[in-house]
């Protein structure tokens, strides 16, 4: 589940929950799990790809703040990069 998450965060949902019912999958799992598979498959070539050197954590930010004060409401958002691929 590590690579998953860290790797292909697309399928760190699904592959979470099938996680669950290792023990005791039932047909509706199995389903699901050929689902996952098929996406997988599909998307052999997605995923995060790290450039080998400098591995540098980069963060980047951005705020808007309100010049009217009637409305206060202010935007911000953030990215942070490790080897040019976005981790948050």
């Amino acid at each position: 589940m590590y690579i998953t998450n860290c790797t292909r965060p697309d399928l760190a949902c699904s592959v979470n929950k099938l996680s669950r019912f290792t023990s005791n999958p039932n047909e509706e799992h199995w389903k699901a799990l050929r689902r996952v598979l098929r996406y997988l498959n599909y998307t052999l070539d997605f995923g995060l790809h790290y450039m080998s050197f400098p591995t540098v954590l980069e963060g980047y930010s951005d705020a808007n703040w309100i010049a009217d004060t009637n409305e206060s409401f202010s935007t911000s958002g953030y990215v942070f990069t490790i080897g040019g691929a976005a981790v948050s």
